[in-house]
């Protein structure tokens, strides 16, 4: 049996939005509806926050979470997950950005489902496809695309594939920043030079495909709001009181 383990990376000082995972949504601050949802998933062993502001480990603790302090100087989430994979022991290591409060449990387990299948996968995400046409030139919304086996092909800030003759069959899927990585291969991945693909597009998965390494592209229907504005909070807020 692979043991799974989740980590959730949560900054305090966002650019965008200082503190946002202490904001509150219907009473409880986004890291305990973000704990709790990953909480919820069948196939996880183990739940644990990675962060760099002690204020969060109070938080983290006051609902009976676990947390792990990291150092304050990693660029990406990613690095703050490695650095607490080296303290867990895990299979299979599993990152829910702290910014995810409507993730479901059951998303989490089609992820290590994948790992299941594939015994030499090293990493997996989510693609959901684009309702709203007028995101598709959002350089805030990534979007993806894949082969007829579900890897990654490439991930872009601008609208993919080029819709040259204006079809109107053409789907464009947004990128979902949840991960699953191998934990033997977490290491050897953020070991890696950035890339510069990663560093034109400010994405870091493109890393990963510049060195050759297959993404696995999980297809869902499930709607999911990442908090990167207060704006976008309300909108999380609307979400689950009408749902």
């Amino acid at each position: 049996m692979m043991k799974v383990v989740a980590v959730i990376p949560a900054r305090y000082g966002s650019t965008r939005f200082p503190g946002k995972p202490l904001a509150t949504i219907q009473g409880k601050t986004m890291i305990e509806h973000v704990y709790t949802k990953v909480l919820a998933a069948r196939k996880i062993d183990e739940v644990w926050v990675a962060t760099d502001d002690q204020r969060i480990v109070d938080e983290v603790s006051s609902f009976g979470g676990k947390c792990i302090l990291t150092s304050a100087n990693h660029q990406t989430g990613t690095d703050r997950i490695a650095e607490c994979a080296e303290s867990l022991a895990a299979d299979i290591i599993i990152n829910v950005q702290g910014d995810e409060p409507l993730i479901k449990g059951s998303m989490i387990d089609r992820l290590v489902e994948a790992f299941e299948d594939h015994n030499d996968l090293k990493m997996a995400t989510f693609k959901s496809k684009i309702k709203d046409q007028s995101t598709v030139n959002d350089p805030n919304i990534v979007k993806v695309i894949t082969n007829q086996a579900g890897f990654a092909i490439y991930f872009s800030r601008y609208a993919i594939p080029f819709n040259r003759d204006g079809r109107e069959d053409l789907t464009y899927f947004k990128h979902l920043g949840i991960y699953g990585f191998k934990s033997s291969f977490l290491k050897e991945y953020v070991s890696l030079e950035q890339s510069p693909l990663e560093l034109f597009e400010s994405l870091e998965q493109l890393r990963a495909l510049e060195n050759g390494i297959q993404i696995k592209v999980i297809d869902t229907e499930e709607t999911l709001i990442s908090v990167d504005t207060p704006e976008d909070l309300k909108l999380v807020e609307e979400y689950l009181n009408k749902n």
